[in-house]
């Protein structure tokens, strides 16, 4: 009853009343998360409540840890031509198809070191692939930063920006200076051996919104130099 709802989610039956009325009322955060927690939302009802109240998402806390959905490693099975990797909010790096590592080895890497953010900062031979390395370098660290407040609480992101911080001079120094950088595309230049430098067009896709998966698509530029074809007969050499 509307009475034991009000009752449940702390607030009194008239003001509870108003809200089922879409009145102009004041809605917090807290009370949404208690009325869904009273009605046993799940995750879709609990974001469509907070688009009807307060026309935004409800703040999702970050999770580091997830597990890759398996239609996902079918499709990036299927992009024989085009690396792709799975990333999840501290920068992890799930899952991969073949051309990814190809390009980027991440099956030579321990898993705790199969991160992405600790690759570019820390390895040798991931910072020859990314040329020019320092523009690439601080657009992606601007990337990580956006998704490290997603999950400030979390241990092991917070472990690893430490062990950043003392590994790596440039990183020290670029973490503190706060730049943050919205665009999930764009180009990326790798040097490969045997090849040298390709252009690389790339999209961030949310496949997983909740658990904060990304899959990352590279596709090789069609410029002057023929970038996609120059890789294409790469690849067929592996």
């Amino acid at each position: 009853r509307r009475e034991e709802v009000a009752a449940l989610a702390g607030v009194g039956l008239t003001w509870y009343t108003w809200l089922e009325q879409g009145r102009d009322i004041s809605v917090s955060a807290t009370f949404l998360d208690n009325l869904s927690r009273v009605l046993k939302l799940d995750a879709a009802e609990r974001r469509y409540l907070y688009l009807l109240t307060q026309q935004r998402p409800p703040a999702e806390p970050g999770k580091t840890w997830c597990v890759v959905p398996q239609v996902i490693h079918r499709l990036m099975a299927d992009l024989v031509s085009r690396p792709a990797y799975v990333i999840n909010l501290r920068w992890d790096v799930l899952a991969w198809n073949a051309v990814a590592d190809h390009v980027f080895h991440f099956s030579t890497y321990p898993p705790e070191r199969r991160n992405l953010i600790w690759m570019l900062f820390v390895d040798g031979p991931t910072r020859e692939l990314f040329d020019p390395w320092r523009d690439q370098a601080l657009q992606m660290l601007s990337h990580f930063r956006r998704d490290f407040v997603k999950a400030t609480q979390e241990p092991d992101i917070c472990a690893l920006i430490k062990e950043l911080e003392r590994l790596s001079p440039e990183f020290r120094e670029w973490w503190q200076e706060q730049d943050v950088q919205g665009a999930d595309h764009g180009w990326r230049r790798l040097n490969l051996e045997g090849l040298g430098p390709v252009a690389f067009e790339y999209a961030k896709l949310t496949i997983d919104q909740d658990r904060h998966l990304r899959l990352v698509y590279y596709a090789a530029m069609e410029d002057n130099e023929r970038s996609s074809q120059r890789f294409a007969a790469w690849l067929s050499g592996r």
